[in-house]
């Protein structure tokens, strides 16, 4: 189908349901039911039937009532065999082979976007050791070299990181000027993307106070700001480095769009704490949208039908909206959260 041809057609969403010990089935039978997902976009399924089945009722979802579920059954599981609240590796086996049947389907073109719903890390790893994350794990099946990163979304602010899942006690050796800069660069691109037409970029700086002058380290002075005084000269709309204790205060109140952190809980801890059930997970850097909400499989509610929405909900308007604006060949407007 052309790209004229596609205009004006619902964004076709390949959901990858998640980890089957967590509420990641739960939620992918309220997406299912959800008057405002179907409204927005055509959802597709990707699992295991019976372990829809298993969430449609924790979620009190009637699965017989929904004519228009489209589902791609690929039996991979038996979740009589999988214990509510525990990694196992079956459980991580079949949240990636749902998740690589939809990366397939986006880059075969059956698809506009990706999203899935929690996985657990340590089922994943049981799984497969080879891969670090959900983001390798999608290069390698789509067979990208990268860079790729997450991007943390809540009520239209971003939140982006140069390293990622990464022990603190490597991170400062890993902040060079070309991580910076590749941070900058695919912030201010998946950004665009998504709609904004030159983002301000906020970036966080390393350390207590950005270096104090020297006293509390180098790295903000001799690395990160030539970092941002070179994208500037590309016309990124980058400022700082900000303290990090400030920054986010900053943005909050509008005068940045995004805020690039140094490492991981840099960023994650405040934007949990501005929205935990709303915020939206984008990995950025790949052809079509990936989008996962931020929060996790949530093995401690696994089975008592109460995950929240929210979050699932923004995941794939936000997916939605992103590829509703690639089909149409324009810019998307701001992404807005609002649940």
């Amino acid at each position: 189908m052309s790209h004229e041809g596609q205009r004006g057609r619902k964004p076709r969403i390949a959901l990858a349901i998640g980890d089957p010990a967590g509420i990641g089935p739960e939620l992918a039978a309220r997406m299912a039911a959800d008057p405002a997902v179907n409204a927005a976009v055509s959802l597709i399924v990707v699992g295991d039937r019976r372990v829809l089945e298993r969430g449609a009722g924790e979620a009190g979802v009637a699965l017989e009532d929904l004519g228009h579920l489209d589902f791609r059954d690929l039996r991979n599981l038996d979740p009589g065999t999988i214990r509510l609240g525990i990694a196992a590796a079956a459980g991580g086996g079949s949240a990636m082979a749902n998740f690589r049947t939809c990366l397939e389907m986006a880059q075969a073109g059956e698809a506009d976007a990706v999203c899935f719903t929690p996985f657990n890390k340590a089922a994943m790893k049981l799984a497969d050791a080879s891969f670090d994350d959900e983001i390798s794990f999608a290069l390698r099946v789509l067979g990208r070299p990268g860079p790729a990163s997450e991007f943390n979304v809540l009520d239209g602010l971003w939140n982006a990181r140069v390293t990622s899942h990464v022990p603190l006690s490597k991170v400062a050796s890993l902040i060079t000027e070309g991580s910076v800069l590749r941070g900058l660069r695919l912030t201010d691109a998946s950004m665009r993307a998504a709609g904004f037409d030159a983002p301000r970029i906020a970036v966080a700086a390393l350390n207590p106070h950005a270096g104090d002058g020297g006293n509390f380290g180098h790295e903000d002075d001799e690395v990160i700001r030539p970092a941002v005084e070179a994208v500037q000269r590309e016309g990124i709309r980058a400022d700082g480095p900000f303290p990090s204790d400030t920054v986010f205060l900053r943005a909050t109140k509008g005068a940045f769009d995004a805020v690039l952190t140094m490492y991981h809980d840099q960023g994650q801890i405040a934007m949990k704490l501005l929205g935990f059930e709303r915020g939206v997970t984008l990995l950025g850097g790949f052809p079509f949208p990936i989008c996962t909400p931020a929060h996790g499989s949530a093995y401690d509610i696994a089975g008592q039908g109460v995950a929240h929405p929210g979050a699932t909900r923004n995941a794939i308007l936000l997916a939605g909206r992103i590829a509703a604006s690639r089909l149409e060949g324009a810019a998307a407007p701001e992404p807005s959260l609002a649940l």
